[in-house]
């Protein structure tokens, strides 16, 4: 078994995988888009980082549903980072570990009534509706994000199996 030092192998192993999949795979040639999702693998590699989003008190949000309600407290660029990470988790989930729905979407969580799908592309058509000058490349990734929401989970999916069977 091939062991992954530091963050620069592990950047180039989500990049070469995600390249693989959805350019020769699904034949879907959009580069940005492709650098967008492997950056996302990486830094979801850090828990944190997939539950980074924070209420006004500091309380970490570990459901869509809360942090929707957090979204609608914010304004700007603070609102477009909550619906920017609303789509890169509920993409997360539902791509790289579909089998998590079980438990995040249980019937004691507020999330049991979301569609997760839907939700990150409206999340992330709403991240791509609010102007943010400095982020503007950004900005056509997460409507590309909205549109392509189903193949991306479905490539994200794929990559996982490749990383699987290559690095046990």
């Amino acid at each position: 078994m091939h062991v992954l030092t530091g963050s620069h192998q592990l950047r180039n192993l989500f990049a070469a995988l995600t390249e693989q999949t959805f350019q020769v795979e699904f034949g879907f040639a959009d580069p940005p888009l492709i650098d967008y999702l492997s950056e996302m693998l990486v830094r979801f590699v850090r828990f944190e980082s997939i539950f980074k989003i924070r209420d006004l008190l500091g309380q970490r949000l570990d459901e869509v549903a809360d942090m929707l309600l957090e979204a609608d407290q914010r304004e700007g660029h603070p609102q477009r980072e909550v619906h920017r990470h609303i789509g890169d988790f509920t993409l997360f989930w539902t791509g790289v570990y579909p089998e998590a729905l079980k438990y995040l979407k249980r019937w004691d969580r507020k999330d049991a009534v979301l569609d997760y799908q839907c939700q990150g592309k409206r999340s992330y058509y709403i991240a791509s509706t609010i102007p943010d000058e400095a982020h503007q490349d950004e900005t056509r990734i997460l409507r590309r994000l909205s549109d392509e929401f189903e193949i991306c989970s479905m490539g994200l999916r794929r990559v996982r199996k490749e990383w699987q069977a290559c690095h046990g």
